[in-house]
């Protein structure tokens, strides 16, 4: 009997080895395939267009009831900053029967309550947060890489901005005219964020209230895409009218699967953005392209697996930039629940990693912005 318990235990061991050799080398096939809704998209499958009047269309904003974004850690209470922040969601929905899902759906309404929870939180001390439901581009659209799926895909992210710009209007519209703002969002969220500052900011009055922009989990060609989005990357933390972008790896990383996507066509310049690099900004600096240890960081959000409660741990991760354009958080930081992507990518935990200080680089950036004006 030990004999063949010590075989059972050797042919475990080798079963997860395989599995995990497996997932290295094919992890993103098989998401693809598990993920990418099947058939064409159709417009009117995620129902109609959200009522941005109506207190039920928003996942979070001032004087909501059970509003996720008014969660703190342990012992930390909600300050009272002056300055609006719009967020846009990251992606809850995980549909693969329809290219786009309604995010006050009860399942993603609660998946995306989380991420608000562990994300949005970290700037709802800047002032008064909203957060728009829309009609989500589901995850496998992203993972589309046949043709009629990319033109899917397409079609279903063009659906999820048309929500996100009519948020931003009510938002908008709730505000004093000449009153600060802060953007944010993090993965489809900053996808978005980075087409509304092209189309509605850029080049408009409405620039020079933006405090800062944060568009978290989506990479930025320093050449291709950041010319087009008509503010520059913040260079020091003092600083307001800028933004900030980051994508979050522990080493050994490998950022194939982000560079699939990041390289697939040009930016929004109209110029390639293969072979160039992604901004990175250090959340722990507030500069681009530095590097700084673990002592730096205020406090990482370690979130429980079901994103409904978190502990900050202090300090937290180190952070450097490469010359590519990645943040790298050094040996994966335990704690975390399994949402880590291939690769080493820590895309779900941008915000959480480094929560207490974004949470300190909005309120200094607000105060800079009130210096200013």
């Amino acid at each position: 009997m030990p004999r063949l318990f010590l075989w059972l235990v050797a042919i475990a061991i080798v079963l997860v080895i395989i599995a995990g050799v497996v997932w290295r080398l094919a992890g993103d096939s098989l998401l693809a395939s598990a993920l990418v809704p099947s058939g064409a998209f159709a417009t009117g499958v995620a129902g109609a267009p959200y009522d941005y009047r109506s207190a039920a269309s928003w996942a979070a904003r001032p004087g909501m009831a059970n509003d996720p974004t008014a969660w703190r850690p342990a012992g930390m209470a909600p300050a009272t900053g002056k300055v609006a922040v719009f967020f846009i969601p990251p992606t809850a929905a995980f549909s693969t029967s329809q290219w786009n899902e309604r995010s006050s759906e009860p399942a993603v309404a609660d998946r995306l309550a989380g991420f608000l929870r562990t994300e949005a939180t970290a700037l709802a001390d800047a002032g008064p947060l909203w957060a728009p439901h829309y009609r989500q581009a589901v995850l496998g659209s992203f993972l589309a890489s046949e043709p009629d799926d990319r033109a899917s895909a397409r079609s279903a992210h063009d659906l999820a901005y048309a929500d996100v710009k009519a948020a931003f209007a009510a938002f908008l519209a709730a505000q004093a005219p000449d009153a600060p703002i802060i953007l944010a969002g993090h993965s489809q969220g900053s996808l978005h964020l980075m087409r509304l500052l092209v189309e509605e900011v850029a080049g408009k009055p409405l620039a020079r209230r933006v405090v800062a922009a944060y568009l978290v989990g989506w990479p930025i060609s320093i050449t291709a895409d950041l010319p087009a989005l008509g503010l520059p990357a913040c260079a020091e933390r003092n600083q307001a009218n800028c933004l900030l972008s980051w994508q979050s790896f522990a080493e050994p990383a490998e950022p194939k699967s982000l560079l699939r996507v990041y390289e697939a066509g040009n930016g929004l310049s109209g110029a390639p953005r293969r072979g160039t690099a992604m901004l990175c900004s250090n959340p722990l600096t507030g500069g681009r392209g530095d590097a700084a240890p673990g002592s730096a960081n205020p406090g990482s959000l370690a979130p429980s697996a079901n994103l409904k409660a978190a502990q900050l741990v202090t300090p937290g991760v180190p952070a450097r930039c490469t010359p590519q354009g990645l943040l790298l958080i050094g040996e994966g930081p335990s704690g975390y629940p399994a949402f880590v992507m291939p690769g080493n990518n820590f895309h779900v935990f941008d915000y959480p990693l480094f929560w207490a200080a974004v949470r300190q680089d909005a309120v200094a950036r607000a105060a800079a912005w009130t210096a200013a004006h």
